[in-house]
């Protein structure tokens, strides 16, 4: 049974008791100076690494710590800690290894590997490696928005470190924590939001939230992306910097009131301290007691939403988090075409084989269609067939508009001299379809066969891939492929299009060149949904932002969706191979 967590509300109490500029007040205790007579002393070994593919050129040292139960015949927790030499060294401000065996002796904590890293160096004459210094790669590293150092952990200095002590780290990412200071405080984060696979728990002391490069943008993020299963202790001082990159103090309780907002299981300590290790360090074990307390179910999100707003956790129940994805179909070679019918019906292709397959409501997938054209677009129309854009198939590799009746499964050409990626058919009859290359709309009636080259009716648009409808039929959603625009058009009575306009704006995650708008859905209340590189990007019918549904799976792909299943009110996602749905507190158009 696990020790009873000491709170922290007597240590914030005593905290908010030091007056301004008595930083120097804070003190380590004994369990981070002094070991217990029952605290065996785990062991800290020293590495340089390298080798980095990740950042080329650098070289870094580095020191782990084994403590001293490691028994290699069970999974160890994990703990990375940034600017490794400030939280490894038994006479500085945190003390790290003197309190893990204190707090691994009493059980408050699990047995714990720790990797102590200090940031890569690509000159000359690096500082030296147990002190600070002018680390020419650290801004880059951990300023930095994106996966790069997250992937640096789990691809390269994880692997080797694995490798060279033969250690047995769990997978499981709830046993597996990081953290750092200033910089590294961010770093933290940023490694844990990117890769939430990997790190569950986050400590970030004097966190620099703020516009170093781009970490400002965290509480928006927080705010508009489905919760994450982390969690989140921070800490600063109320005289921590305030100069051109931002407010630190403001920024760290903007992260609080963000996290808050989100549901995320968090904490926020804020002492008088100022931009060091000195109140984090004095805090250290009853932080290692909050973050490695028992599994409890995160707090309810702190919204306060207006009517009008349309955030997450009114479309996903309880506010979602990433394990609600149920898998629906898999073994496939690359699945789109997103498809619901009026019946609940999911309908996907897996688009190289040239097979449709369909997934009832509450079923498993089954073989609908096999030998046909390979399939990147599909919508059921208002006379109950198909209609699919064609990338070619068996012995004719031209691509065209079909439409498949349901019952015969006969396919009858609508269209050729066409390159259609994806198309929506309005209830009175008229196909419009995405030219992806061309930068277009183009529009023509489902009734026709045969029809050759039809016209565009919009263009200008940067790779438009996705293509979805109002509820009314009176407005159509494009999302860019290469861009962050979803568009907006209303649609004539002729079928024409009037009023194109860039109407909102896709989340690019940074290190990417392009958005990678592509499926498009809506919903009955008129949001529009977009598959993308950051997940699945959910509009209002205003054009706002309301957030962003994470990946089936980390580091997968989103690549069309619609809603199906019961009630139509079940999200269904195309994810390479497979096929993914989850619950929903809304339905499909």
């Amino acid at each position: 049974m696990s020790p009873p967590v000491r709170p922290l509300l007597a240590l914030l109490a005593v905290l908010s008791t030091h007056a301004p500029g008595l930083a120097q007040e804070y003190k380590l205790g004994p369990e981070s100076t002094v070991r217990s007579p029952d605290a065996p002393a785990g062991t800290v070994v020293a590495f340089e690494f390298n080798a980095s593919r990740i950042f080329p050129g650098t070289r870094r040292e580095g020191w782990i710590y084994l403590p001293a139960r490691l028994d290699p015949a069970k999974p160890a927790a994990l703990m990375v800690f940034q600017d490794g030499h400030a939280y490894v060294a038994t006479n500085g401000q945190v003390r790290v290894p003197i309190v893990f065996d204190n707090l691994i002796a009493k059980g408050e904590m699990p047995v714990t590997v720790g990797v102590f890293v200090n940031p890569g160096h690509r000159g000359e004459n690096p500082p030296p490696g147990a002190g600070w210094g002018p680390r020419d790669n650290r801004s880059l590293e951990y300023d930095g928005l994106g996966d790069a150092y997250a992937r640096f952990l789990a691809e390269e200095l994880l692997p080797f470190l694995t490798a060279k002590h033969h250690l047995n780290l769990s997978a499981d990412p709830r046993q597996r924590a990081i953290c750092g200071m200033s910089s590294g405080g961010i770093c933290a984060f940023t490694a844990a939001w990117e890769r939430p696979d990997l790190f569950g728990k986050v400590v970030s002391h004097i966190g620099s939230f703020v516009n170093i490069r781009g970490g400002h943008v965290y509480p928006a993020l927080i705010r508009k992306t489905e919760r994450k299963p982390l969690r989140v202790f921070l800490q600063d001082g109320r005289n921590d910097l305030n100069n051109l990159h931002g407010d630190w103090p403001l920024s760290n309780q903007q992260m609080a009131t963000a996290l808050a907002f989100a549901g995320y299981d968090h904490r926020l300590v804020l002492g008088e301290g100022s931009h060091s290790g000195q109140h984090g360090g004095s805090i250290f074990p009853e932080t290692l007691r909050w973050l490695w307390r028992p599994e409890t179910q995160p707090p309810s999100p702190s919204t306060n939403n207006w009517s009008g707003d349309e955030a997450l956790n009114k479309i996903l129940p309880d506010g979602g988090k990433p394990g609600d994805w149920e898998l629906a179909s898999s073994g496939h070679q690359f699945t789109d075409a997103a498809c619901g019918d009026a019946a609940g019906n999911f309908y996907f292709s897996d688009l190289p084989r040239g097979e449709i397959w369909r997934v009832a409501p509450g079923g498993k997938g089954e073989k609908w269609l096999e030998g046909g054209p390979k399939v990147s677009g599909l919508k059921v129309g208002p006379d109950g067939k198909f209609y699919a854009c064609t990338q070619g198939g068996p012995g004719d590799e031209k691509q065209r508009i079909v439409v498949i009746d349901p019952e015969t499964r006969r396919i009858e050409t609508v269209a050729t001299g066409v390159r259609p990626n994806d198309l929506v058919v309005t209830k009175d009859g008229r196909i419009f379809y995405t030219d992806t290359g061309a930068g277009e709309i183009v529009s023509l009636p489902a009734s026709a066969r045969g029809l050759s080259a039809p016209r565009p009716v919009a263009g200008g648009i940067n790779a438009p891939n996705g293509i979805a409808l109002s509820p009314d039929h009176k407005f159509l959603s494009v999302s860019e492929y290469k861009g962050s625009n979803v568009w907006s058009f209303a649609i004539g009575e002729d079928g024409s299009l009037a009023g194109g306009e860039r109407y909102m704006t896709l989340v690019v995650p940074t290190g990417r060149a392009e958005s990678a708008g592509d499926g498009a859905a809506t919903d009955a209340q008129g949001r529009v949904y977009v598959t993308s590189h950051a997940g699945i990007q959910m509009f209002d019918w205003t054009g706002r932002l309301g957030g962003v549904i994470g990946k089936p799976t980390p580091g997968g792909t989103a690549v069309s969706c619609a809603f199906a299943g019961p009630g139509r009110a079940w999200l269904y996602v195309c994810d390479k191979d497979k096929v993914w749905r989850r619950r929903t507190l809304t339905k499909g158009n």
